[in-house]
């Protein structure tokens, strides 16, 4: 069951949903895959505007876009997919940002993009959905330091316990800081998650989850090629800038 954000849902002309290992694509966005532009994540920082449907746009983490009819979306099975979208439903924007992209500063990088438009981050909201959570995310210390004393944030909101991040509170955060007008998180954390049903076992297709079964089971399948897709679209009715 494709999972939605209760910001961007009210918006007018515009379509949005975040895949799961059920439904890798969103139903409500399946009929514009064909429009989904070119490009490939890196873990980077660089933003790219979309002006064409399929359009190549080589190695970048996210994208943006004026146009109606051309489905933005990010790769993801840990990080965090973030979905922008600008109050009137006029731009749309997705980002990719693991623990390297918040460090490196995508979302500051995302925010300076619509600056360099001429457009604000006060005139947009942005959706945070599914990731790995705070109660599965355990990484080195020395990851947590390096947060800690690279961002100017609450210790306890970086880490609320030892050797854990909270990548999705660090986000929201971020964006605040930057200016975004209201920002929510899903709260789905794609490690430990349920399926609706019982019997289908976790909700999200999970690169942590997978390694360890991995390692305990060599055969067990990779997740290649079943990361979830999040998006949004404007739709093709509702006139560009």
């Amino acid at each position: 069951m494709t999972a939605y954000s209760s910001l961007l849902s009210p918006i007018h002309g515009v379509a949005h949903g975040f895949g799961d290992k059920a439904s890798l694509m969103p139903e409500v966005l399946q009929a514009w895959q064909t429009t989904l532009p070119d490009k490939k994540q890196v873990h980077g920082t660089d933003i790219g505007w979309v002006s064409r449907p399929g359009e190549a746009l080589g190695e970048l983490d996210g994208v943006v876009t004026d146009v109606p009819g051309i489905l933005l979306t990010v790769l993801t099975a840990d990080c965090l997919p973030v979905l922008f979208c600008r109050r009137d439903g006029r731009r749309i924007g997705a980002v990719h940002a693991g623990w390297r992209g918040l460090l490196a500063g995508i979302l500051g990088q995302f925010a300076a993009t619509l600056n360099a438009a001429g457009d604000s981050p006060s005139r947009w909201v942005a959706a945070i959905g599914p990731a790995a959570g705070p109660c599965c995310y355990e990484v080195s210390q020395t990851l947590v330091e390096e947060f800690t004393q690279r961002l100017p944030f609450p210790a306890a909101l970086i880490s609320p316990r030892p050797r854990y991040l909270d990548l999705a509170a660090i986000a929201r955060q971020q964006l605040l800081t930057l200016g975004f007008s209201a920002v929510d998180a899903l709260g789905h954390c794609t490690l430990c998650h349920p399926a609706p049903a019982p019997e289908q076992g976790m909700r999200y297709t999970s690169f942590r989850r997978n390694s360890q079964q991995r390692e305990r089971d060599p055969t067990h399948p990779t997740i290649s090629g079943r990361n979830q897709h999040s998006g949004l679209i404007i739709l093709p009715d509702h006139g560009a800038v």
